[in-house]
Parts: C-alpha cells; sequence; structure tokens
C-alpha cells in the first residue's frame, strides 16, 4: 500500500515477525467489554490480514481482567488454523491447566524487573513470582508448548523510576533459566528511549542471551516506539510487539498508554523493505471496524491516514 518508495538501511534484517497482541494487552485496557463473537472475529481477521502470532487472550481470574472474562469461549468458538500460533496468558498452573486442556501450544508467563511491580501486579515478590512461574514453565515445555517469559518495566517504573540495566539481566536471565523459549521486554509505561533500548539489548547479548529469543514490546506514552523499534531491529531483534489499532495499555500502571500500533509499525517497515507478511490493508480495515464497535476513534496514525473516518 505505500506507494512512496522503498529505501532499505544497513544492518536490518529483511524480515521479521510481528507478535500482535491486540485481542489480549489491547482489549484487557478497553472499558468496553466486547461480545465474543467481535473478539472471535477480531482473531480471525488478525490471521487472515497474514498474522502468524496472534496473542488470543488471557487465562486469568475474571476479577481480574473482566474485559477477558470469556477467555475459554473465545478459545473454543475460535477456528484456529495452520501456521498460525494463539499464544495465552497464563498466572499459574491451574491456567496451564486450562491452556492444556483447551490444545493451546503457546503460552506466556508475565514477570517484573522490580519489586514495585511485582507487587502491584502479582501481589508478589520478583523472587516469588519466579518461583510461582518454575513449575508452571517445566510443565508446559514437558508438553511441548511454546513459553514466552514476559519482562515488565524494563526501562522504567512509575514507583522507582530508572531500572537498572544489570537488575533486567538478572531476572531476563533467570526466565530463561527456567526454560522460556522466548523473552518478551516490555516498555511498560512507554518510557524508554533509543540509547536505552541499545544498552539493555547489549548487555543481554553480552550476558548470553541469544538476540534471536528476545522480542520487544514498547508503548508509545512519550511517541518513542517506533525509534526503539528502529534500534532493537539494527541490534538483530526479529520479534517485535505491536497491537491492531494502537489499541491497550496496563491496568496495572496508570501512566501507561497504547502499545505501539501494527499498522504503524508496518508502514515504517514497508518503507524499509523489511517483509512480515501481513497485509497493512486488511489491517487497516480490521482496526477502522474494531474502533467503531469499541465506539472511539483509533489511536494509530496510519489508520487514520488510510481511513479518515476511523479518526
Amino acid at each position: 500500500m505505500n506507494r512512496y518508495g522503498v529505501d532499505p538501511l544497513p544492518s536490518l534484517p529483511g524480515r521479521i515477525t510481528i507478535w500482535e497482541v491486540g485481542p489480549r494487552d489491547g482489549l484487557q485496557n478497553e472499558a468496553a467489554i466486547l461480545p465474543v463473537e467481535v473478539k472471535v472475529e477480531l482473531v480471525e481477521r488478525l490471521a487472515d490480514a497474514g498474522h502468524t502470532v496472534v496473542e488470543t487472550t488471557s487465562l486469568v481470574h475474571p476479577k481480574w481482567v473482566p474485559q477477558l472474562a470469556d477467555a475459554e469461549e473465545v478459545l473454543r468458538r475460535l477456528k484456529r488454523r495452520d501456521g498460525v500460533r494463539y499464544p495465552v496468558l497464563v498466572p499459574n498452573e491451574r491456567g496451564l491447566d486450562r491452556a492444556i486442556g483447551l490444545g493451546l501450544t503457546d503460552i506466556a508467563v508475565f514477570a517484573s524487573a522490580t519489586e514495585s511491580f511485582a507487587r502491584a501486579n502479582l501481589n508478589r515478590t520478583v523472587a516469588q513470582s519466579l518461583e510461582m512461574f518454575a513449575p508452571v514453565v517445566a510443565r508446559a515445555r514437558e508438553a511441548g508448548l511454546g513459553v514466552r517469559g514476559y519482562l515488565s518495566m524494563c526501562f522504567g517504573d512509575p514507583w522507582e523510576g530508572e531500572v537498572p540495566l544489570p537488575r533486567v539481566v538478572a531476572v531476563a536471565t533467570r526466565l530463561l533459566a527456567l526454560g522460556c523459549t522466548e523473552l518478551g521486554l516490555g516498555d511498560t509505561i512507554g518510557v524508554a528511549t533509543p540509547g536505552r533500548v541499545a544498552a539493555l539489548l547489549d548487555a543481554l547479548v553480552g550476558a548470553g542471551v541469544p538476540v534471536g529469543r528476545i522480542g520487544v514490546h514498547f508503548h508509545d506514552t512519550y511517541g518513542q516506539a517506533l525509534a526503539n523499534t528502529l534500534v532493537a531491529l539494527g541490534r538483530g531483534v526479529t520479534t517485535v510487539d505491536a497491537s491492531a489499532g494502537g489499541l491497550g495499555g496496563c491496568p496495572y500502571a496508570k501512566s501507561a498508554t497504547g502499545n505501539l500500533a501494527t499498522e504503524d509499525l508496518l508502514w515504517q517497515l514497508a518503507g524499509l523493505g523489511i517483509d512480515t507478511g501481513v497485509d497493512l490493508g486488511k489491517l487497516v480495515e480490521t482496526s477502522a471496524w474494531l474502533a467503531a464497535r469499541l465506539n472511539r476513534p483509533s489511536p494509530s496514525r496510519t489508520v487514520q491516514a488510510l481511513t479518515p473516518s476511523a479518526g
């Protein structure tokens, strides 16, 4: 859809995977609770657009995330297709049991680099949360499931401020030691800047973390998500989280705004000649459709530019 030229930059990958988080991280922070059939259609539209990873929902207690209380019904109704992964967030072994019972192949656990957020989000210390995840990850791997270890507050914490790089590296390497197959580095409140992104990725690689097992998850609070992503790509990262229409936030960190919009990411990548397999036109249509059902404008600049009525 980009008619304005392709100009690759050196040292960037030729293809990346977009880890689409809209159905989970996007919808969990919306005031409106969408019907099951709309959620199912959203996931299927995202797969139709070419996504190979669609983070579908969260198997947590409805009390904590009421927007996703219908997770099992969504997963049962969904027509899963070959070549598409449908990871779900699980908080504990009970959530893992539900995931296995539903025939899922990928899960994610959610750790924190800071004590304050660990207590706010999990009501545990960092060490206690890792102890809780250990049997979840071990059992998931024994069952052949892929396990992403999300790590929140990698760049800044609303209570603690700057997060020291060695602390992030310590928790990240611990997640891999537990058996996580990949890491998702979270800029949960959107305070990261490009230099800090480069410094953390260099520190992780220096500690022996393979860059191919790292994904990045940027929020756009200060408008830095695309710049941060470009730096990460230059460091060899090939998995980038994004949310259709730029939906999302974090119910436990009120300063967090929306995720990086998938459409905005696609526009940048198209201009760089980086392939994703995702059709921008279909995704814009999907995000405009979703914005109408949420009864609010899409925050994605690209959706607004290509579908003025969605703005």
